[in-house]
């Protein structure tokens, strides 16, 4: 705020410091919502960002527990493979 501004409002006397005392709170006030906007803003794209992080994580975690299921279906196929096939010789 400029001086020859703050002087005017000052020579009003308490009325002068009031309106003096209320452009300054509005003006933090201002910068305040500012802030406030700004940190909702990124807390939003932060949320859908990690939503599309978990997103991930399910879906690569159901394909490893698919994977993980197939591979034992075959260790379980081999096994049987290789009894029947040894029953067979003996």
């Amino acid at each position: 705020m400029g001086e020859s501004i703050l002087q005017a409002l000052t020579e009003f006397g308490a009325a002068g410091l009031i309106g003096v005392l209320w452009i300054l709170e509005r003006g933090h006030a201002s910068k305040r919502d500012r802030q406030l906007d700004e940190a909702h803003r990124l807390l939003n794209t932060q949320g859908r960002e990690l939503e599309i992080w978990l997103r991930l994580v399910r879906e690569n975690t159901k394909a490893l527990s698919g994977l993980e299921r197939t591979q034992r279906e075959l260790i379980t196929m081999l096994q049987n493979w290789r009894r029947r096939s040894r029953s067979k010789v003996a």
